[in-house]
């Protein structure tokens, strides 16, 4: 048995990514042009060349004085040559062209009686031609139009070309078999939150479990907290623990310069998520189109407006049966329009906070996992020294650490990698000029003053370690580690914290006898502790327990906003008044303290003179303070 095989190749369809339409419309483009060009290049051939023209009644004088040779009459055109070169212009030529009148019977007979050749030629184009030749740049022109119109509409309504991939936007889709490798077991810390999310995935796995008792899965989970925290990394998790369609974009990917853009993106991604679901949709820093409207230069009619306002609709118009969730993250929930926080869109908000002593612990397990640690690495007393970072300053921290021990040479990763790693987090690179004398001694005597008044003031943190050694723009450091995870700090804590600022600047002026401007972030902070105690933490004696928008900070990143514009001169001045009172009693108290351990505080200068960096063991010998306590 045979089988023919057709060796024809079929005629392509609109499957295979063929446009027969296309095609026709490129040949049709072509052939205008090839046209246009042929009429051109025979018009500049078949044109004589160009001589002077001159006055007919010049010509025939000519002809009666019997200067004239031949002529060559083509319509009214005449051409002629002359027996001698005349002027004409500013040429002199042999050859000259003129227009007859329309009719002049006396013209031959004079030309035959002077003896002048005649040629008569029917040169002149048909009027056929000259219509095409002028129409032909007209035509040319619609063709291109209707050329590029039907190609624009292709693009816009097929989704193929620029402007169609422009359109589609640049979501990522995972699925089962494109999996992003992440689950739950992979995210260290972040028990609520991860509690929160596996419901979720539950809901998707088995729907009828859960609409058995009436309970309605949510619309939309927005992942809250600071950068670095794990928010994408749990949504990471759960498109690999979903095991359903999961699409992933960055909000700032629907803007673009041209108006509608975003919103078809929108349209198109719910679209396709609908046509999948069960599907998640992660939309990543979602505060990049979700900030509230009316605050835009355009008005109600900015791209990013739009764009939220097709977003409202699309998550508002879920089927009830749909099973299309949306996760959203963000770092800035307080400029989120109200409409996408309420119940319907966004119902369940999940804070992911910077992790604690237990979460910081396992992160660290988990980015260590694999590496050779030395003995001396105690991945909880690593976490305990760590306090505010966050997963990604961790997994910064392991890098680093592992960088600087390959740059030295060592089989593992040793402790005071880790230490070498979280000081160039932290303070910065060592720099590489060294301080004068002078400067030297006044930074040792400024950061014995720290390290006096915080371990003589009461409600204060261990001292872990001091240092004179330049880092990043901080010339020394006093570093206090406290015991455990702090979320209050209590009035006399505060107070005590600024004693502690304010000792460094009270050190320069009792031993130095005047101060610096290495003062000046001591000062900031001690400013910014001491406003807020007044303003927003009810610690105020004249204020009493009041909230007042004065220097209000981001939520997250700790970034001032300004002062409300609503309070009164009288409380903005009571507010800074009751606040330099807090300060100067603060700097006053610090330098009591130094006066009374002048002693302590020479040794201590005199050891960072000599050695630079002194740990807390270090410390408590030349503070007089118990090992066991500085080992706590």
């Amino acid at each position: 048995m045979t089988t023919k095989r057709n060796l024809v190749p079929p005629p392509p369809s609109p499957s295979d990514g063929s446009d027969p339409v296309k095609g026709y419309s490129w040949h049709l483009f072509v052939a205008l042009m090839l046209l246009f060009f042929g009429v051109s290049l025979w018009r500049a051939f078949t044109a004589p060349p160009p001589v002077p023209p001159v006055d007919y009644s010049e010509f025939y004088a000519w002809a009666q004085a019997g200067d004239v040779q031949s002529v060559e009459i083509s319509g009214q055109t005449l051409r002629g040559t002359l027996e001698k070169p005349r002027s004409v212009g500013t040429q002199s030529t042999e050859r000259f062209s003129t227009v007859m009148p329309s009719a002049d019977p006396a013209l031959l007979p004079l030309l035959r009686q002077q003896g002048v050749t005649i040629r008569v030629s029917n040169q002149a184009p048909s009027i056929a031609i000259e219509i095409l030749a002028g129409l032909l740049p007209w035509l040319l022109i619609i063709g291109v139009w209707v050329w590029l119109s039907r190609r624009t509409q292709r693009m816009f309504s097929s989704g193929s070309g620029s402007l169609g991939n422009m359109l589609k936007g640049r979501s990522r889709k995972f699925d089962k078999q494109t999996a992003v490798g992440v689950s739950f077991g992979d995210v260290a810390g972040l028990e609520s939150a991860k509690r929160d999310l596996q419901e979720i995935v539950q809901f998707l796995k088995e729907p009828e479990r859960f609409r058995r008792l009436g309970g309605k899965v949510p619309r939309g989970v927005l992942l809250v907290g600071p950068p670095g925290t794990g928010k994408t990394l749990l949504a990471r998790a759960v498109a690999g623990e979903s095991g359903v369609p999961f699409y992933s974009i960055s909000a700032s990917e629907f803007i673009e310069m041209f108006v509608g853009v975003g919103a078809a993106r929108v349209r198109q991604l719910f679209e396709e998520a609908k046509q999948k679901a069960p599907a998640i949709i992660f939309i990543d820093e979602i505060d990049a189109v979700g900030r509230a409207r009316g605050a835009g230069l355009g008005g109600g009619h900015d791209e990013r407006e739009q764009t939220l306002n097709q977003l409202l609709s699309e998550m508002d118009g879920f089927d009830r049966n749909d099973l299309t969730i949306v996760l959203a993250a963000t770092n800035r929930p307080d400029v989120l329009d109200p409409a996408l926080l309420r119940p319907g869109r966004f119902d369940r908000r999940v804070v992911v906070d910077r992790p604690e002593l237990p979460a910081r612990e396992a992160i660290l397990k988990v980015h260590t996992q694999g590496k050779p640690l030395a003995p001396d690495v105690d991945l909880r007393a690593l976490a305990r020294s760590t306090p505010g970072f966050s997963g990604a300053d961790l997994a910064n921290l392991v890098n680093e650490a592992a960088l600087g021990a390959t740059r030295a040479g060592a089989e593992s990763i040793g402790l005071h990698d880790f230490i070498a790693a979280r000081d160039k987090i932290v303070l910065g690179d060592p720099r590489e000029g060294r301080l004068a004398a002078a400067e030297k001694k006044r930074v040792a005597v400024h950061e014995a003053g720290h390290a006096i008044v915080a371990y003589h003031s009461s409600h204060t943190e261990p001292l872990e370690r001091v240092s004179i050694l330049p880092r990043g723009m901080a010339l020394g450091v006093t570093e206090q580690t406290p015991a455990a995870d702090r979320h209050l700090l209590t009035e006399p804590e505060l107070r005590a914290r600024l004693r502690v600022l304010m000792g460094g600047h009270a050190a320069e002026r009792l031993v130095l006898g005047s101060v610096s401007t290495g003062a000046e972030n001591d000062l900031k902070e001690a400013t910014r502790i001491a406003s807020k105690m007044v303003a927003n933490y009810g610690m105020s004696k004249s204020l009493g327990p009041a909230f007042y928008e004065h220097q209000s900070e981001h939520p997250f990143l700790g970034q001032r906003i300004g002062t409300d514009a609503s309070q009164s001169d009288a409380t903005v001045s009571a507010i800074e008044r009751e606040a330099r009172d807090a300060l100067a009693s603060a700097l006053s108290e610090a330098r009591e303290l130094l006066t009374t351990h002048r002693d302590a505080l020479e040794r201590l200068v005199e050891a960072l003179l000599e050695r630079e960096t002194l740990g807390a063991r270090e410390l408590a010998v030349l503070l007089e303070l118990p090992l066991k306590a500085a080992a706590e």
